[in-house]
């Protein structure tokens, strides 16, 4: 997205539910989208943590286009964009109840680094539920950029 353009902010609540947490890490951040016949139909951002190292805050696709791989191009892109930018690491983070996408996350070879205990009770005023699940956790995934490593479809499928 260029400075001058909104976010777009409906979007993004989809994978974060609070306004004030988003506007703050869009400021710090860069915000990318995808488009298709000129609408937007994905969107992630893409912020600075420390030096060499930046994480993927937000990441979200047009629920009508969910499981068109629309979010694992997403992926891709912000890892490939991470790598031309000079990172050398890329993190994300992700709710304990988010089953699908830390089975994505990993299969775009995202590792399992730790766990932010009660993070989502801490930073958010009401409850989240996801797949039946409350978010309670953050579930901390990171990627080293200086490895070879691709997203990889699920054994039977055929590749997009």
């Amino acid at each position: 997205m260029e400075p001058h353009e909104a976010p777009p902010m409906e979007l993004l609540l989809l994978a974060d539910p609070s306004v004030s947490v988003i506007e703050g890490y869009l400021e710090r951040g860069e915000c990318y989208i995808a488009l298709v016949e000129r609408e937007v139909v994905g969107v992630y951002v893409l912020l600075r943590t420390r030096p060499e190292t930046v994480e993927l805050v937000n990441i979200a696709v047009v629920e009508h286009l969910h499981g068109q791989g629309i979010g694992k191009r997403l992926v891709q892109h912000a890892i490939s964009t991470a790598e031309v930018q000079g990172y050398k690491t890329i993190e994300i983070g992700t709710g304990n109840s988010s089953l699908h996408q830390l089975g994505l996350y990993q299969k775009c070879g995202f590792r399992i680094i730790g766990v932010d205990r009660d993070y989502f009770i801490r930073h958010y005023p009401e409850a989240i539920f996801e797949n039946d699940l409350q978010c309670i956790d953050m579930i901390r995934l990171a990627q080293d950029l200086t490895t070879d490593l691709v997203c990889l479809p699920p054994v039977g499928m055929n590749q997009e």
